[in-house]
């Protein structure tokens, strides 16, 4: 049997199981009973000690190795999903259900963000003047703009602000900001009014006081580079370091996305790797002049315990992100499986870092950063595992040189650097479809140029820095450095500007993207010639993309702005002046890279699908017409003529014969609304329809009390 002949593969199925569990919990329409996924875990683990009794005695039969699969395998699930249960217990607080403000708000700074504009700061312990005790968050996010006083993390500020919930997806199925507030204990967003005042510098002792030291020690290590180079560089230099990356400018941040290379400044397995793997060579080095240290000493177990403090340190000073975590805990088990004389890096490793992630911060899952983290390092490993030691296969460049043998260890660099490219590329393309619907076409090239640049140059004179950086001596390395970044910025605003870099795709669909993490997983984990039944899942997730059809007509939550498609399935919009981040959102999942045209005053568009005049709009498709309602003067006329009545305005019942009426009420109680009119057929999907009842969605206090027919 192919199964029991991969026994030692089995355990790389723990976190699969962990992340099924876990998408379980996620993709529930209401909050299940907290004991839930406790129960079910008790159940499965008496299952599997039945098994395991039966196995110990010798019981005849099979049916000991099968209770035992079963409960493991049903186990990782309960346990995946009893882990989310428990974590969203655990985060919950207060958050804002409408806007207050301006008014005063006090709080202690834990995070200070730098941004081009300005900085944005992380409060929590806030005191808001116009909001009783238990209803405030236990965290606020504000972004201050303007001259401002020096604030650290730790320091205790004062301003007048508006605060607003955090907001809701920009349409059904996209990111849901409001689930990563909730997750990150932030239960409000806003801006300052004017200049803040620092009421109190930091003074905290323990734990706390350390975390909030490294982010007083991230900040003002992120200063100094930006002070010691011009931007952008300087802003490209303190995300490398420190992991801010709020100030790099957005036409430099979309070169960088355009030509592939946005993974360069996410903090993870490269700059992890290379820093340990720096310190690794440099401290062994040292200790290797010294002769009777070399000969006496295992100074290369000294110079893993050196780098990997290093990349502890680096790690912390980064912000300790998803991925940096990941790379860090795999870094660690290679390190010390150097001191220990073991074998470091393999699947398991990847296997036990994940599960480690998913059991302390299973939300991570939905994530970008955890998927396209967890698909590279996956599918790099796999490949190589496949492909044995990547210096043996390629080291023929080197043998059939004709005499020229030194060709051989450049040469191999860049196609390992091309391989792990493609692989990497391939892996992650899905992930980054589904998040950001756009493949960054000639990223091979970009990478084969970049990755060597940031590798060989950049990150060695980071490591300098830094060591230099308690002597004030700094710019010694960052100048050399800023040279390998202007290169890489230069590779990115080139290979941006190609014809075609880009591609946008419609929104993939939740399901397509389960199948191509599933079949993946099933290729990569398995080793024997069965493990390739995972390509046809794969191609069915990459198919998915081809079913989607794109909402006829799309009105934001605000009844603001409003968009509908022509035949051809080109999107047109109310307004470019309203709603600009929602406006993009929808382009983007529509696979739209052009900038959409405006409804009339007066005329037509669409193709002939819409009509507007200075009362509203109205748009026919398939023999239904949907009334788009600019002025309340237009709802006498539209509910007569109209199927669906679309206003921004409270209709309170005024349309009997519509057979559908979304008024100010319906978008704020559900969000967005996406509406398909197909052969006399209409169905409407809303954001808070797919999210469903659960702790993260916020809603109206009023709308809350009109479901509970309060």
């Amino acid at each position: 049997m192919p199964l029991s002949q991969e026994r030692d593969r089995w355990p790389l199925w723990l976190p699969v199981g962990l992340g099924i569990g876990i998408s379980v919990y996620f993709a529930l329409p209401v909050e299940p009973p907290f004991w839930v996924g406790t129960l079910a875990l008790a159940i499965f683990a008496v299952l599997g000690w039945l098994g395991r009794g039966l196995l110990a005695r010798g019981t005849p039969g099979r049916g000991g190795p099968a209770l035992v699969i079963l409960a493991l395998a049903l186990g990782s699930l309960a346990l995946g999903f009893a882990a989310a249960q428990w974590r969203t217990a655990g985060v919950a607080a207060p958050g804002l259900d409408h806007r207050v403000g301006p008014t005063r708000v006090e709080g202690r700074v834990v995070l200070a963000d730098l941004r081009g504009d300005g900085l944005r700061v992380t409060l929590d312990r806030p005191d808001v003047a116009r909001l009783d005790l238990p209803l405030t968050p236990h965290r606020l996010r504000l972004n201050l703009r303007g001259e401002q006083p020096d604030i650290r993390p730790g320091d205790w500020i004062r301003l007048r602000a508006v605060l607003t919930p955090p907001p809701a997806p920009s349409a059904p199925g996209a990111f849901d900001f409001q689930r990563q507030a909730f997750f990150q204990g932030v239960g409000a967003v806003g801006f300052a009014l004017g200049r803040a005042t620092v009421t109190a510098r930091a003074s905290e002792d323990g734990l706390e006081g350390l975390w909030l030291g490294l982010s007083r020690l991230r900040q003002a290590i992120a200063e100094r580079v930006m002070a010691a180079l011009p931007e952008p560089t300087g802003a490209v230099a303190a995300a490398l370091m420190t992991g801010h990356r709020g100030a790099i400018p957005e036409a430099v941040m979309d070169n960088l996305r355009d030509a592939g290379l946005a993974h360069l400044l996410a903090i993870s397995g490269l700059h992890i790797g290379l820093v340990a793997g720096i310190l690794f060579v440099a401290v062994r080095a040292l200790l290797a002049l010294v002769p009777r240290v070399a000969l006496r000493w295992p100074i290369k177990k000294w110079a893993a315990v050196a780098a990997l403090l290093g990349a502890c340190g680096y790690a912390l000073l980064s912000g300790a992100t998803v991925p940096t975590q990941r790379a860090f805990l795999m870094i660690g088990l290679v390190l010390l499986a150097v001191v220990l004389d073991r074998r470091g890096l393999s699947m398991r490793s990847v296997a036990w870092a994940a599960v480690f992630i998913l059991l302390l911060h299973p939300e991570s899952l939905l994530g970008a950063s955890f998927q396209l983290s967890f698909a590279a390092v996956t599918a790099l490993i796999a490949t190589y595992e496949a492909l044995g030691r990547v210096e043996r296969h390629l080291g023929w460049l080197g043998r059939r040189g004709g005499g020229g043998g030194w060709l051989r260890r450049p040469l191999s660099y860049l196609a390992g650097v091309g391989v792990t490219t493609m692989v990497a590329g391939f892996a992650t393309g899905p992930f980054a479809l589904y998040h950001f619907n756009r493949v960054a076409v000639f990223g091979l090239a970009a990478n084969l140029a970049a990755v060597p640049l940031t590798a060989l140059w950049i990150m060695p004179w980071a490591v300098l820095a830094f060591l230099l950086m308690p002597l004030g001596l700094e710019g010694l390395a960052l100048a050399p450095m800023a040279w390998g970044i202007d290169g890489v910025l230069a590779v990115a605003a080139g290979v941006a500007a190609w014809p075609g870099a880009v591609t946008l795709l419609p929104a993939m669909p939740v399901w397509g993207l389960g199948a191509i993490a599933l079949g993946g997983l099933w290729l990569c984990l398995w080793r024997r010639p069965w493990r390739w039944a995972g390509a046809s899942a794969v191609a069915l997730g990459l198919a998915s993309t081809a079913l989607v059809i794109p909402p006829d007509v799309l009105i934001d939550e605000d009844g603001r702005l409003l968009a509908v498609t022509d035949p051809q399935g080109v999107m047109t919009v109310s307004s470019r002046a309203t709603a600009r981040f929602d406006r993009e959102v929808w382009l983007r999942r529509a696979g739209q890279e052009a900038e959409p045209a405006v409804w009339p005053r007066w005329g037509g568009g669409a193709q002939g699908r819409l009509s507007c005049d200075p009362l509203g709009c109205l748009f026919r498709q398939d023999g239904l017409t949907v009334a788009l309602a600019r002025r309340p003067d237009a709802l006498a006329e539209d509910c007569l003529n109209a199927d669906v009545v679309v206003s921004p305005d409270f209709v309170h019942g005024a349309c009997p014969s519509a057979r559908r009426v979304i008024d100010k009420a319906d978008l704020a109680r559900e969000g967005t609304h996406a509406l398909w009119l197909s052969d006399g057929r209409l169905r409407v999907d809303t954001v808070d329809r797919r999210r469903g009842d659960r702790p993260w969605v916020i809603r109206p206090a009023w709308a809350r009390k009109r479901d509970k027919g309060l």
